[in-house]
C-alpha cells in the first residue's frame, strides 16, 4: 500500500495536523517507508509463536488492599502549622 497526497492530507485533517506543501514530500517519503517495513514483517514466518501482551513474563506482586486506620486525627495535625480541632488550616488562595 501506498500513501498518495490525498490519503496524506486525509491522515492530516483526522490528527488535526497542519501540513505544509513543502513538508509533504517528505511526509510521504517517510510513511511510505514506515509501510514497506511493516510490509516486510508481514513476510516474517512466526508459526509457533505465541503472540504477546507484554514484553516481560514478571507480574507485579502488590500486597492486598487492606482499609485501616493509621493515624488518629489528632497524629494527623500535631505537626500541622495551623489547624483547629478537625481541619488543616491554609492560607487563602483566591479571593
Amino acid at each position: 500500500m501506498k500513501v498518495d497526497q490525498e490519503t496524506l492530507h486525509k491522515i492530516a485533517h483526522l490528527a488535526r495536523l497542519d501540513v505544509k506543501p513543502e513538508e509533504e514530500t517528505d511526509l510521504l517519503n517517510s510513511l511510505n517507508g514506515v509501510l514497506t517495513w511493516m510490509e516486510q514483517l508481514n513476510e516474517v514466518d512466526t508459526t509457533g509463536v505465541e503472540p504477546l501482551t507484554h514484553i516481560s513474563a514478571e507480574n507485579n506482586v502488590l500486597r492486598d488492599d487492606v482499609v485501616s486506620n493509621h493515624l488518629t486525627r489528632a497524629q494527623a495535625l500535631v505537626n500541622a502549622p495551623q489547624h483547629d480541632e478537625q481541619f488543616f488550616e491554609v492560607p487563602k488562595v483566591l479571593e
